[in-house]
């Protein structure tokens, strides 16, 4: 029987990784490791959820078990694939976050405002200005392109945004000549 462990603060396919080596190294089997979760081969006894809960903050996750944690950190990851999966996810914030959820969108709002201390739509935002550093760093568009693929109704609209968010024009931010560090150098 599969077991479904809720793991906070992983955002790429490197939080992935991560994660699939703690769950080997620990020896505790796995059916498959996405961003935010763990599907467990079977359940896992005390000792192997208390080093697991070790090894996990030492890599700066954390096993969720309160439900109300669950849905904000399901909340952020709805967020991302809003954010990253342009052409499926021209919806309304609001409607991708209920699709993707099943809950409405202003009881998740008002969870995650409680917990996070900020509201899901400045999460959004700032998740957007990421992915827009993302393509600035690794992809060769035009700050026009970048504004359609990540959903702004113009360039002058992103700018606006990045600058307020960064405090830093995306010209600027680019200037810097920004690297993306390995996660060993990290």
């Amino acid at each position: 029987m599969m077991h479904r462990i809720l793991i906070k603060n992983m955002v790429c396919r490197h939080c992935v990784a991560a994660v699939e080596s703690i769950l080997t190294r620990l020896g505790m089997a796995y059916d498959n490791v996405e961003i935010g979760v763990a599907d467990l081969a079977e359940a896992p006894t005390a000792d192997q959820l208390t080093a697991f809960d070790e090894a996990l903050r030492k890599d700066g996750f954390e096993r969720l078990d309160n439900p109300s944690q669950a849905l904000v950190e399901r909340a952020k990851l709805a967020v991302m694939h809003h954010v990253r999966n342009e052409a499926e996810c021209r919806l309304k914030l609001s409607a991708c976050i209920e699709d993707q959820l099943g809950v409405p969108f202003d009881t998740v709002s008002r969870l995650f405002s409680q917990l996070e201390g900020r509201t899901i739509e400045k999460y959004h935002i700032a998740q957007k200005v990421e992915r827009v550093k993302e393509l600035l760093v690794y992809a060769n568009h035009s700050l026009e392109e970048i504004a359609d693929i990540t959903g702004y109704s113009s360039a002058a609209h992103l700018s606006r945004q990045f600058k307020a968010v960064t405090g830093l024009t995306p010209t600027a931010f680019m200037q810097q000549n920004p690297k993306r560090r390995p996660l060993n150098e990290v």
